[in-house]
């Protein structure tokens, strides 16, 4: 692909992460995006076949350039198992409370309408990539000494249902941050060991 394709392509996905993130995914139509791009039905269909195609190629889009550099940055620079953690919720707490451009309901839209196995399903994927960097973190944690767990692995898996519950919550009924920081702070307590 040249530079220019790729240039048209990326501002493609911008402007239909956008669409998306206003109307949903059942709602949205090529011709919504074509108007956002203002561009031709045939200039876009060059770069995509259908609202499902762009839609997948916008949540691929999104997860490469997820906040991932942050963590490798604290991981460079010898951060403890704390600091790790409490970044990464940091990032999770961004997204819960993302206001503009969100794909969390148009995202749920599209999975909750598709029979998908659920190894392949690419949010089952995401959880479960965030259950292992939760529970690698506490079982550091346990080891320096940082944190009292005797289930590293539920630990982490309950503490990134709360994140996905969180973020439905903020999208469905509304949530502000101090609620977010609430709930986040809960479960840390519960890692933190009691002083005798």
């Amino acid at each position: 692909m040249s530079e220019k394709s790729a240039q048209k392509r990326k501002y493609i996905l911008e402007k239909a992460r956008g669409v998306f993130a206003e109307k949903g995914f059942k709602s949205v139509t090529m011709k919504d995006v074509v108007e956002a791009c203002d561009i031709s039905r045939g200039g876009l269909y060059l770069y995509f076949s259908s609202v499902e195609e762009l839609f997948l190629a916008v949540l691929s889009d999104d997860s490469d350039s997820d906040d991932d550099d942050a963590i490798e940055k604290a991981l460079n620079n010898d951060a403890t198992a704390g600091e790790m953690l409490a970044l990464f919720l940091k990032e999770q707490k961004k997204e819960i409370l993302r206001k503009k451009n969100s794909l969390v309901i148009a995202t749920y839209e599209y999975f909750s309408s598709r029979e998908i196995p659920f190894q392949d399903n690419p949010l089952y994927k995401q959880f479960e990539a965030g259950v292992q960097i939760v529970e690698t973190l506490i079982e550091n944690g346990i080891r320096s000494g940082e944190f009292e767990c005797s289930d590293p692995h539920g630990c982490a898996r309950n503490l990134m249902y709360v994140v996905e519950g969180l973020k439905v919550s903020s999208k469905t009924f509304g949530i502000n941050e101090a609620a977010v920081d609430r709930e986040l702070l809960y479960i840390l307590e519960g890692l933190v060991p009691v002083a005798s």
